[in-house]
């Protein structure tokens, strides 16, 4: 008993999105434009897997995701953790770095651990640029967090960056890629508000269930592939109903995104994951991607009949030259017959496009606005084209000197870093403002969706952003 209560108490850990009220932190690789409100915040679903590894490591654990507000500083001085672990951005870079410095030249004695998706290539130079973060987790967090509080040399952590004593930045060997997701614990809901992050049709509370990690695809502006691996790592369907009979029975959440960097890769898993939601009586609403070429019709009826009611798809472009290029590896009927196929099933439909790829030109951006209008689906986000660092893009636009200037990703989720070929930054920023407006406000479209509100909340979020497209 007594060593159980030591356990219990060997610290604290506050874990955090810093201030960046733009963005979703765990949203697609190219971040949704802010002109439209139909992706609804997101919780903080990887904070929330590390904040339930501290708790089983003995540390008593916080979650502040300031993206929605509140003072970094003043709950650092309440709080006083041992460890501060911060999820960093690439657009928000510069001023997540910022508030964490502010906090150590507080409060000198914590130690502050980064991770993200800009330290697969921005790592030993980050603890000697910025002498205040003490470790940069590269790769996946989990067990490499889990090695740091329990207290392991810092010679002997896979996947840190670290200084040693000699003042030198140091990169240790990458930590293998979790191959068994079924051995992490939940997500720590009761950490955060989850009253903040709801639906925006039904204003009703949603969580994000992880089913599966990595994506064989090395999509040319997607960081899945490097950040997760190429190998599709899947989670069980017994492990993942009984998260979701924990989110019912402790947080009455009854819908869910299945979050994945490709989630029915797998035919036979999709099918059987459906099978055992519907075996096991639970009832749930709950939305996942896909690729346009692994949808089929058997797929999606057992899709709806567990609950599913919305797809996003990857389009892209409406250009095949372009989706060639970027090695895509798909084909405009494939994605007509996907989309025709969860038409059919009554699934709704959520597509992503790309304006400003390299071979970007007047007519293929045409081609995909016109693309998109003949799809019809109910929601599309348009993308400016965003060169990530560790993506083949970005070596290309470097190699092509597409980008020019110093390279700031402050805008970067609205406005493009890079200039394509045969287009200027401004002209593709025009071109997404027009793509936007020619789906968004065309009567047939208007017509459809206002036949289709079902409540107050759902006309007032279309109301908004409308009046938001009118004034572009």
């Amino acid at each position: 008993m007594e060593k159980e209560e030591t356990v219990k108490n060997r610290g604290k850990v506050l874990l955090i999105y810093p201030p960046s009220p733009t963005i979703n932190r765990e949203d697609r690789c190219q971040q949704p434009t802010k002109d439209l409100i139909v992706i609804p915040p997101l919780p903080p679903t990887d904070l929330m897997y590390l904040a339930a590894i501290a708790e089983k490591c003995g540390y008593e654990a916080k979650i502040k995701d300031y993206s929605q507000g509140g003072e970094p500083l003043k709950d650092v001085l309440e709080f006083e953790p041992d460890f501060i672990v911060a999820n960093i951005a690439m657009p928000t870079f510069r001023s997540d770095m910022e508030t964490l410095a502010i906090i150590k030249e507080h409060l000198p004695s914590i130690k502050i651990i980064v991770k993200g998706a800009p330290f697969l290539t921005y790592n030993t130079n980050v603890t000697y640029e910025n002498p205040f973060v003490d470790y940069v987790i590269v790769g996946e967090a989990e067990y490499t967090l889990k090695d740091i509080l329990d207290g392991v040399p810092n010679e002997d952590i896979l996947g840190i960056c670290y200084t040693d004593d000699n003042f030198q930045p140091v990169k240790n060997e990458m930590r293998p890629f979790i191959e068994d997701l079924d051995s992490l614990p939940f997500p720590a809901r009761h950490l955060v508000d989850n009253f903040k992050y709801k639906r925006p049709d039904n204003n009703k509370v949603q969580a994000v269930i992880k089913v599966s990690r990595g994506c064989p695809y090395h999509c040319f502006f997607c960081l899945a592939t490097p950040v997760a691996g190429e190998n599709v790592r899947k989670r069980s369907a017994e492990n993942i109903i009984s998260e979701i009979k924990e989110c019912i029975e402790k947080y009455n959440i009854k819908n869910f995104i299945f979050w994945s960097d490709i989630f029915n890769i797998d035919k036979n898993w999709t099918i059987n994951l459906c099978k055992k939601i519907i075996d096991s009586g639970i009832k749930i609403t709950w939305s996942a991607n896909t690729r346009a070429n692994t949808m089929d019709n058997e797929m999606a009826s057992w899709m709806y009949k567990s609950g599913c009611r919305l797809v996003s798809i990857g389009v892209e472009s409406g250009s095949q030259e372009i989706l060639n290029n970027i090695g895509k590896k798909i084909t405009l009927n494939e994605i007509r017959n996907t989309v025709k196929v969860l038409k059919k099933n009554k699934i709704k439909i959520y597509n992503y496009f790309v304006i400003g790829l390299p071979w970007e030109t007047e007519k293929t951006a045409e081609e995909t606005i016109r693309f998109a209008i003949e799809l019809d689906s109910n929601f599309v986000s348009f993308y400016t084209a965003n060169p990530l660092p560790g993506t083949k893009y970005f070596a290309y636009a470097m190699m092509n000197k597409l980008i020019t200037n110093e390279i700031d990703y402050t805008n970067s989720y609205y406005e493009p870093v890079a200039r394509a070929h045969d287009l200027s930054k401004k002209r593709i920023m025009e071109l997404h403002k027009s793509a936007i407006k020619r789906f968004y406000l065309r009567p047939k479209f208007i017509l459809k969706t206002l036949f289709s509100l079902r409540n107050f909340t759902e006309i007032k979020n279309y109301l908004k952003a409308g009046y938001k497209l009118l004034l572009k």
